[in-house]
Parts: C-alpha cells; structure tokens; sequence
C-alpha cells in the first residue's frame, strides 16, 4: 500500500515518510526541491533502511503527476507542496496563487483520472482568522487574513465542494497549529533557507552563532508575559496525525477538518527560556514592534482528533526544545553541515 507525499523533502513531509513507512506504508515522494532538500529524504532512507521512490517534479506539472501513477500503485495522498511564508505572501500574492491552487487543482484532477480518492491536505489554523475566542474549534467561521492563509482557506473550500459533487471521496482536512521539534535521531529538523521566518529556528540559530540575537515582536500583548502565546507542537506528533489520518481516509469516506495542536500556550518568552534550559545556551534578545495583525494567542481545541482519529499529542515543550537543540547543534547550518 503507497501512499504519495507532495512536499515529501520538507521539514513536515520528511518526519511523515519516517512514520508512515514505520507504521507499515510504503512512500512515494514528489518535491521540487524549491523549499527543501534531497539530502532530507536521503537521511529519512537511513533512519527506515530502505529507500523512497523519489520524483524530481513540481505538482503543476500533469505529465510528471501521471508517470508517478501509472508507475506506482497508489492508494492514497498527502498534500504538503506549496508555499508557505506569511509574509513573503502578502509580497507575492499571485506567486502564491498560482503555486498552491493550480498543484491541488492538477492533483486533484489526476488522482480522479486514476481513481484515487483518498487525500490527507496539509492546511492551518490561519484559516481561522483572527477569531478572539479561544481555543478554536473545527466548526467556527472561517476567514485567513493574509494571501497564505486564503489559499489555504481557498483549498478547503474546493475540497468541500468536491465531496459535495461526489461523495466517494474521503477527504481530511489538517489544520496545524506551530510545529516544532526534530526526530529524536538528530538528523532530520526544520531546515528554513535564508533567515527564518518562524519562532523556534531562529532561536536555535541564534544558539549556534548564525543569528546575533532574537527579535521579541512586541511585549505588550495580553497574555502572561507581553510576548504572544501559540500553541506548538512536536513535528513527530504531527506525522503520527498523518498516519491516522490516512487511516481514517482509507476506511471512511467524508471532508472532515481537524485541528492538529497540543490544547496548550506557550508564550514567546516561555519557549526562549525552555530552550535555555534544554541547551544550556543563553539566548539573547531584543524587543522588536508588533507584527501588524498578530493575535495575543492562539490555541487549539485538538478533542475531534482525539474522538475520531485517535490521535492526541504526546510531547511537551521541554522535549520540543531537547530535539531541536540536538538537531541544530548536530547541524548548525541545517542539511549543508
């Protein structure tokens, strides 16, 4: 039984082939390498001791889409390619655009030429917006508020669609909150190009002497400390989410949402000094305006996961920070170390 991974190389991707092929699949993967690297999937091989078909190809390319099933007997897929900056979205808009609707559109068209009707599709809590209501919850409105987020929200809406259209289709729909975190090997993590653009990678950068100093975004937030509160989550517990969400899309037929986080708040400074504690390295920083449109916090409400995939989070901050710390302090400048 394969299961095709799109965005295979990437920092999520890489942890879902180790756990998938761990839990008994095989894993086909395409990837343009645009925002990751080979040598991710060569060391996912060396952590499962067997290799992974691997296809050098953009999803927007049709022909490349067909090749991989007409080669390979696949059963289901995990959408992970696409583009992923907040900020670099709202620069390039339509880039973004084009790149995460026209791959799902292609995909989607072809997995129905070849009858595959099981998709697992990596979305995101900005598809909530900025709801104030705390935690959020699969069946709240929904509105992303930044050319990212909307194409997310915009996928969601044509998966909706197309289950309505046609009802053999069994469809999840992965709302991730902040993953962090490395496989316990060291030898797989985050791996950003360019100056991060999420919290934990540059903490750890700056561990390692790459970064001067973390920039705080604004320390007048209601929560805690000042400093904004999310909800991170071990990136191994994301990829054992996927794994039971391919489970459940190949026993069950729907489109169904599920909010992937731990239910938990962990404020900027929180996880600076939780880092401290598992490196031993003393980060320095620095209080930098507000990003416009950030939220105080964000949290999930994870129990539909729970109740209908049987998936619950396992790892707590303290081990987030232990595993990133021996990742980055392994490879200080990610897979070109």
């Amino acid at each position: 039984m394969a299961i095709l991974i799109t965005g295979g190389a990437g920092y999520i991707g890489s942890h879902t082939c180790v756990r998938l092929i761990e839990s008994g699949y095989d894993v086909v993967v395409i990837d343009n390498l645009d925002n990751s690297s080979a040598e991710s999937l060569r060391r996912v091989e060396a952590i499962v001791g067997k290799k992974v078909p691997f296809y050098q190809n953009d999803v927007r390319d049709k022909d490349a889409l067909r090749r991989i099933f007409t080669e390979n007997r696949i059963d289901a897929v995990i959408h992970f390619a696409g583009l992923k900056a907040v900020g670099e979205s709202a620069k390039i808009p339509v880039a973004y655009y084009d790149n995460n609707l026209i791959s799902t559109l292609y995909l989607l068209e072809v997995m129905a030429e070849f009858d595959v009707k099981r998709l697992v599709f990596s979305s995101s809590a900005t598809v909530y917006g900025l709801s104030k209501t705390m935690p959020l919850v699969e069946d709240m409105p929904l509105g992303a508020i930044n050319p990212y987020g909307r194409t997310k929200y915009f996928i969601e809406e044509m998966l909706r669609d197309l289950y309505a259209s046609d009802d053999g289709w069994s469809l999840a729909l992965l709302r991730y909150f902040n993953p962090i975190g490395a496989h316990e090997s060291g030898t797989i993590g985050e791996n950003p190009r360019g100056i991060p653009n999420n919290l934990m990678p540059y903490i750890s950068q700056v561990a390692v002497g790459r970064l001067p100093h973390l920039n705080v975004y604004g320390n007048d937030y209601d929560t805690v400390d000042g400093t904004g509160v999310r909800d991170y989550i071990h990136v191994v517990d994301l990829a054992e989410g996927h794994v039971k969400a391919v489970a459940w899309a190949l026993e069950h037929t729907g489109c169904e949402p599920f909010n992937l986080g731990t239910g938990k708040g962990c404020s900027v400074l929180q996880l600076k000094d939780a880092f401290e504690q598992a490196s031993g390295v003393k980060i320095p920083y620095v209080i930098a305006p507000r990003r416009p449109g950030d939220p105080d916090t964000v949290y999930a409400d994870a129990s539909k996961a729970k109740a209908v995939l049987g998936w619950e989070a396992q790892r707590d901050i303290a081990q987030m920070c232990v595993d990133t710390w021996r990742w980055q302090k392994n490879n200080p400048n990610g897979f070109e170390s």
